[in-house]
């Protein structure tokens, strides 16, 4: 009788001038994970980060495109692995969680495993981005129902079929966006788990504008929910124009019961334009819905094109 066959697990850690920690990163992850390859994307650094970490024992491929979701894209596209542990280059996740990760989402048959920032030091994770990850994650939560206490976190592990599964659009820093909102609408099987947060090395400085990246990251819930819900988006539309007009026409209907006339004209045009403005909202959601039902059962389909790893 063969043995079985040990799943494949990759490392992936996408950086970008990450020369302090990167070391740190591919010597834990390869300690706690001995039997995965650690592959290191590097995103244009002008620093040491690609030396040091080829140097540590890393795999390195260079990403031109800049941003972090056009480094996601890449390493989706060019490892093949069972599971992927993706991990920010900044050495402030727990590299001991790891092998606790990848066991339960292999022996629970899971997509998406996502580390939920817990942080023991206040400069570790400071308030303004607490309360943008807050916000952020309960617009998400509003909007396409069940998801995650920290939408945000840069520490997920993922299947296969998720990986392959996954054409991501984003350039920068809303990817963790995208990644949360493509496994709720397909329904995946998803958890999270609690990993301490530590604070940045001294030398080593965020890449995350707290205000320009939130708005980007609003920008990118505002898009998602467009495509992803047509019907719903454009039905606020419809309802904002059928009460406008309402409003607008209230009055004149009041005339018109009186005295049986329509004295301001142009107001009641105004208010059959906006109405029927309304209505062309609704009918583009109906016709978009049934759209993004076929999208979905095509990325569905290549989702289940792709075999489930086993946990042994």
């Amino acid at each position: 009788m063969t043995a079985p066959q040990q799943p494949r697990i990759a490392i992936l850690v996408p950086c970008y001038n990450e020369a302090t920690t990167i070391a740190a990163i591919v010597r834990d992850f390869r300690a706690c994970l001995p039997q995965a390859r650690v592959y290191v994307f590097d995103n244009n650094s002008s620093d040491d980060t690609a030396a040091i970490a080829r140097a540590a024992g890393a795999v390195v491929r260079l990403v031109p495109a800049q941003g972090k979701g056009s480094v996601v894209r890449r390493m989706f596209a060019d490892i093949e692995a069972d599971a992927y542990v993706m991990v920010d280059g900044d050495d402030t996740y727990d590299a001991a969680v790891a092998p606790r990760m990848v066991e339960r989402l292999l022996a629970e048959g899971l997509d998406m495993l996502v580390g939920s920032r817990v942080a023991e030091q206040q400069e570790a994770y400071r308030f303004g981005h607490r309360f943008g990850n807050g916000l952020l994650t309960g617009a998400v939560s509003a909007l396409f129902g069940r998801t995650f206490s920290d939408i945000l976190s840069g520490y997920r592990v993922f299947s296969r079929r998720y990986v392959k599964s996954f054409a991501a659009h984003s350039t920068g820093f809303e990817i963790e966006t995208e990644l949360t909102v493509h496994a709720l609408a397909l329904r995946m099987p998803v958890a999270e788990v609690e990993t301490v947060y530590k604070a940045r090395p001294a030398g080593s400085f965020s890449k995350l504008n707290t205000y320009r990246d939130g708005f980007r990251i609003l920008g990118t819930i505002a898009r998602l929910f467009k495509s992803e819900r047509p019907l719903a988006f454009y039905s606020i539309g419809f309802a904002a124009c059928a009460l406008l007009s309402g409003v607008l026409a209230l009055p004149l209907l009041r005339t018109w019961l009186a005295s049986g006339l329509v004295p301001r004209l142009p107001t009641a045009v105004l208010c059959t334009a906006i109405m029927l403005f309304g209505v062309i909202l609704l009918a583009c959601g109906i016709i978009l819905d049934a759209v993004t039902k076929a999208r979905i059962e095509q990325k569905r389909f290549a989702y289940l094109a792709v075999p489930a790893a086993a946990a042994d």
